[in-house]
């Protein structure tokens, strides 16, 4: 995991999947990250692990290991599953890409480089997921967690619905 542990402000917390964005500006300003970052760290980015992570970063919703596979086919990086599989451990290993529990994908971090705890917003039908920042050590969780004398190092928190352009569509 990566060693920057600066805290993400406020106004930089609000789920963008779901936000009308610069979307180009948005893939180019989370590549750009993801190479300092590997630079500062001594990580070796390679043309399969950067393509992974551009795939991910364009769609704003989850994609499972094999529909990534079958990306990288299409351009020409190989059709065996550890091509897909190894980019995606390191990029879930080094905080770039998360792993959506609930649909068994992937999907790119909104806030790379940064401390956080995120929670998932997973839409049930068009399966786009936004990114949120959740304190699960400081709610109700973390208080149990205390009283119990137990440390927790990982969550994963992951809710189910409708997105803005789903609710608005079955209103029609």
């Amino acid at each position: 995991m990566t060693s920057d542990t600066r805290p993400i402000p406020a106004e930089d917390m609000a789920p963008v999947a779901f936000q009308k964005h610069d979307h180009e500006n948005c893939v180019e300003t989370a590549l750009t990250t993801a190479d300092a970052q590997c630079k500062e760290e001594g990580l070796r980015l390679t043309p399969v692990r950067r393509k992974v992570l551009e795939m991910l970063l364009q769609e704003h919703r989850a994609l499972g290991a094999y529909a990534i596979l079958d990306r990288l086919r299409d351009e020409g990086f190989g059709s065996q599953p550890p091509v897909a599989y190894r980019a995606l451990d390191f990029l879930v290993q080094n905080g770039f890409v998360h792993k959506i529990e609930r649909l068994n994908a992937f999907v790119a971090c909104s806030h790379p480089g940064a401390a956080h705890s995120p929670a998932f917003m997973i839409c049930r039908k068009c399966d786009a997921v936004a990114e949120a920042q959740s304190t699960p050590a400081k709610g109700v969780l973390g208080a149990a967690a205390r009283a119990a004398g137990f440390e927790i190092e990982r969550t994963v928190v992951e809710a189910e619905g409708l997105c803005p352009d789903c609710t608005q569509k079955a209103r029609k």
